[in-house]
């Protein structure tokens, strides 16, 4: 699920060396990639841990302590999220110092930080949901998802908005934020609207179903 993700902002780089000045928007956009792929992996474990917790109180049958888990993991980091945010957008100088001395790169980082900043909102959320849905076993609808966010519809609207107007890398980021927004949308649907006690029987039909496949394996051994 994750590749898919990291496949996609990887592309967003390469597609921007395609702009009319290429060597700024790279630079620019490279920065920002940076500093969100390494909030990235700061959500990535609280996302671990949602997939985890999760799917251990589903297996032991425990509803509410699942669905409560995932307001307590999912409240923590958007909290989180927010802080980051904020240090995001008060030190936007800063940021782009610590990569470049280019004054042309500083100020085209800079005009993309108000961008990176909502992104790093998002992702307080969007990867914290995708771990509830692997714990809760629903990979595939959650690759699906993701397919369309950002290939059909994300990444589609950031080349028009890249190449066709004049907001150039920006363009490209807000088609980057307009899948993830409503990749997250979707995820807050299937989570708002999941029955945990169902999900509980679920999980108990695929332990049983475990338990059987291994069972058929020792006698097919012996």
């Amino acid at each position: 699920l994750f590749s898919l993700e990291i496949w996609y902002n990887q592309g967003l780089v390469l597609i921007s060396g395609l702009l009319s000045n290429p060597t700024i928007a790279l630079d620019s956009i490279s920065i920002c990639m940076n500093y969100l792929n390494w909030d990235m992996q700061f959500m990535l474990g609280l996302s671990a841990a949602a997939s985890v917790r999760v799917s251990n109180e589903l297996g032991a049958g425990h509803p509410r302590v699942a669905k409560f888990s995932v307001f307590v993991v999912n409240g923590t980091s958007i909290l989180i999220s927010i802080v980051f945010s904020a240090i995001v957008l008060i030190f936007r100088v800063g940021l782009s110092k610590a990569f470049t001395s280019d004054s042309e790169v500083i100020e085209a980082v800079s005009d993309l930080t108000p961008l990176l900043a909502i992104s790093v909102f998002l992702n307080g959320i969007q990867p914290i949901l995708s771990g509830v849905a692997i714990g809760s076993g629903w990979q595939a609808i959650v690759a699906y998802v993701n397919l369309a966010t950002y290939y059909i519809i994300g990444l589609p609207i950031g080349c028009v908005l890249g190449f066709k107007t004049s907001l150039g890398v920006a363009g490209i980021w807000w088609g980057m934020i307009i899948g993830v927004l409503l990749q997250t949308a979707a995820l807050v649907v299937l989570t708002a609207t999941t029955n945990w006690n169902k999900e509980v029987e679920k999980a108990a039909d695929r332990l049983k179903k475990s338990a059987n496949e291994g069972t058929d394996l020792v006698r097919g051994a012996a």
